[in-house]
């Protein structure tokens, strides 16, 4: 599921009794031109009408706080001061709606998501709406980025029983915790075809007093209908498919959906999706000679170069917006997620390894630039997100995008300077403007903006390459790059003045593993020492503050404390799956970026207890969730889809391969096979969905080459006591010698890189 902060798909202004799942389907942008509502239900409701609709004032928001005051999650904080009686996921909620016969609503967002902030604003602050929450129900509050598994299980059932999903979620649950009606965003009143918030809560209140009995037989079918249709299991099959056969599906169906024009595979919104980028790569790499291998280049090439050209790149400030509301990559939704510029700086970075174009890694520099200056904490992890919303001025009401568009206005005032030797009067100004795409009465459709709030705005987007650029204004390409690059410099210097988005400083083990692999790898290939230590210090981070040494185990969260400090919750909050596959994942990446073993000796031992907390010994594949702390949730799943992030099952297939080409050891290679087969019937049905697993299955269906570089020689390293073959490699003359092995059969020696560079292109 995409991290997406909007309403989603249409609904017709009725609930409906809905059977089995019939699939997920994708919210839609945060601009919609009108902000509809997806409700499912598992029992049906009276339909809405203008008849029901009430005044939902907003109130001045209650100084005294509720319970959610004493929480770490910044998301949690944004609520404290609402006149609700919210109660964290925990215990004492599900105790108090099983003593007083109460139903739970849950609400699931998180702190830099629009969406959830005008549901606060119109609903969770109103003090009717606040009353009904807390009379009527037990009112629970959840940090999705907190608790992931809470938010997977019932955005499945949201999914299940509706046109879409998104976020802010909001659901219903029996006090057993099984959902009964499921939502997303929701407006406080009625309007001609959209119900609002308090009439629904009256609604599911008063079904509740009346009709409960058929509620829980409902609810509990809806559940038992999808424990079924989740379940992820090797069943009576012995082997993975075919990778060939599911490398050509995939390909072909993303060369269906590709748009020739723009870039990227849908209309929109659109989204950056480094998995599938990363699948093209891997797809050209296999099939270089071929023109489908071309193709697959000339997309994933193409896609990176328009987004970086488009709105939805921050050429002020550098990083990636969350997504684009439209289809030229032009209008972003404005949140910045640490997770998209970890996985679009190794997207870059792997196309400039493979066209050689600059461009491609000054955009991946552009990124961590970005990362290091606004997500960075001083103790060497990195922060969860910035907010899409900022006051235009101090003291007035944030709005989306406010901190990041301009008016031809501003630019104008800030480079006055004349341009030297262009065939007409101009100012630095100007061609910024000019090239941008800059325009006195906004770029910005009204389509995209239904609440008003960026009329006039501009949002940068390259609108000509600069020789086009120079060549209109008789130039020289290099003096319009540097005049280019100098008015941005201005232009970011002025925004620091701006009152900044909100910044999401929690910290997420899983993110700050992705983010160490965009450092290392990046590194690695762009040969700069300065970021591969980034990616030592990140990973130092997560071993002094993310790591339990007496048990093993990963935190999900720690939080940035006052004075650079760093705060855990108590008790702390368990890692997931996500967290073990994604810092195992970065520390292998940065072992070879660094060739340091005590990285690859650390992902060894997280991966034994990888192993020892998710694996299903019956079924095959990892659980998203421990057993113990999911307890009392209806489903545990197995995340079966690369979205937004990939799936921490297809990273765990990559790793287990790679782990056991460091070690030999027979039961990761095992346990891979176990996982592909598991996934076999989502991959066949959709192998779109699975990217980056069909990556890994391909890697197990070819022999794979290793690299093997003897620096000092040393017989008792790490690794050659992993694998004790390698005692029989020897340096020659005393330089670096290279050997290239295929199932721990090793070439002659090699010491020149052109050989090297010859043998592994063989």
């Amino acid at each position: 599921m995409s991290h997406l902060s909007s309403p989603p798909q249409k609904h017709k202004g009725e609930h409906k009794v809905h059977g089995l799942p019939r699939g997920s389907e994708r919210g839609s942008s945060s601009r919609d031109k009108d902000r509809r509502v997806t409700v499912g239900s598992s029992v049906p409701m009276p339909a809405g009408g203008k008849a029901s609709q009430t005044n939902c004032t907003q109130s001045t928001p209650q100084k005294v706080p509720n319970r959610l005051i004493n929480e770490k999650s910044p998301y949690l904080l944004q609520h404290a001061y609402n006149p609700v009686d919210w109660y964290p996921w925990g215990q004492e909620a599900f105790d108090k709606a099983r003593k007083e016969n109460k139903p739970i609503f849950l609400s699931v967002g998180y702190s830099t998501c629009h969406w959830c902030h005008m549901m606060e604003e119109e609903s969770f602050q109103n003090e009717e709406i606040g009353r009904l929450l807390s009379e009527d129900f037990v009112s629970v509050k959840v940090d999705r980025e907190e608790r992931p598994d809470v938010d997977k299980v019932y955005m499945t059932f949201v999914q299940a029983t509706s046109s879409g999903g998104g976020w802010p979620m909001s659901v219903w649950l029996t006090p057993n915790l099984q959902p009964f009606v499921g939502g997303t965003y929701f407006p406080p009143e009625d309007g001609l075809t959209r119900v609002g918030f308090r009439t629904v809560l009256i609604r599911i209140r008063d079904q509740w007093k009346q009709n409960k009995s058929t509620l829980l037989e409902n609810s509990q079918r809806v559940t038992t209908a999808l424990l079924a249709r989740s379940e992820i299991s090797m069943g009576d099959r012995q082997l993975p498919p075919s990778a060939a056969t599911m490398n050509s599906r995939c390909f072909q169906q993303l060369d269906e959906g590709y748009d020739e024009e723009y870039g990227g595979f849908a209309e929109a919104p659109k989204f950056p999706t480094p998995v599938i980028l990363s699948f093209l790569f891997s797809y050209w790499l296999s099939h270089r000679l071929t023109q489908d291998g071309s193709r697959a280049q000339q997309m994933a090439l193409h896609t990176l170069k328009m987004m970086a050209n488009g709105g939805i790149r921050d050429h002020v400030g550098q990083g990636f917006h969350r997504y684009s509301t439209d289809r030229q990559w032009h209008v972003p939704h404005f949140e910045k997620m640490l997770y998209d510029q970890a996985q679009l700086t190794v997207a870059y970075s792997q196309a400039y390894q493979i066209s050689g174009d600059e461009f491609y890694s000054d955009v991946a520099k552009g990124i961590l630039q970005y990362v290091t200056r606004n997500l960075s904490h001083r103790s060497g992890g990195f922060c969860s997100a910035e907010d899409a919303d900022s006051p235009p001025e101090r003291g007035m009401r944030p709005k989306e995008g406010a901190f990041y568009v301009w008016t031809v206005k501003e630019v104008q005032q800030l480079l006055p300077e004349p341009v030297p030797g262009a065939t007409e009067p101009l100012t630095s100004g100007q061609l910024l403007t000019k090239h941008y795409g800059l325009t006195e009465a906004g770029n910005i459709s009204p389509s995209q903006d239904p609440k008003g709030e960026l009329q006039g705005q501009n949002v940068l987007t390259v609108r000509y390459s600069l020789e086009l650029t120079a060549a209109r204004f008789g130039l020289d390409v290099e003096a319009v790059r540097t005049l280019l690059n100098a008015g941005l410099e201005k232009l970011f210097q002025a925004r620091k003045h701006r009152p900044k988005p909100h910044l999401d400083s929690k910290m997420l083990a899983a993110w700050n593993g992705l983010m160490v692999s965009g450092y290392a790898v990046t590194g690695a290939v762009l040969g700069q020492e300065r970021l591969i230590n980034y990616a030592i210090n990140g990973a130092k981070f997560l071993k002094r503050h993310m790591f339990d040494v007496a048990s093993g185990r990963l935190m999900r969260t720690c939080y940035a404390g006052s004075g650079g400090t760093v705060e855990h919750s108590n008790p702390p909050c368990w890692g997931f799956l996500e967290d073990y596959a994604f810092v195992v994942r970065g520390l292998l990446d940065l072992y070879e970026a660094s060739q340091e073993s005590a990285w690859l000796e650390w992902a060894l031992r997280l991966q034994d207890t990888q192993d020892r907390l998710f694996w299903d010994s019956r079924g095959g594949g990892y659980f998203c969730s421990e057993a113990e702390l999911g307890a009392g949730l209806p489903l545990r799943l197995k995340d079966d889809q690369d979205g937004a992030e990939p799936s921490a099952n297809s990273v765990s297939a990559h790793n287990l391969l790679r782990l056991h080409g460091f070690t030999g050891h027979k039961d990761w290679m095992d346990k891979c096979v176990c996982l592909l087969t598991a996934f076999s019937e989502r991959m066949r049905r959709v192998p779109v969905a699975l990217p980056e697993m069909v990556r890994a299955l391909s890697a197990h269906q070819q022999t794979l080459k290793q690299v093997l570089i003897l620096a000092n020689g040393d017989p008792s390293s790490f690794l050659s006591r992993q694998l004790p073959f390698l005692s029989t490699l020897r340096r020659l003359e005393d330089r670096a010698t290279a050997y290239v092995c295929e199932n721990q059969a090793c070439s002659m020696p090699i010491t020149e890189p052109c050989e090297l560079r010859k043998l592994l292109h063989q």
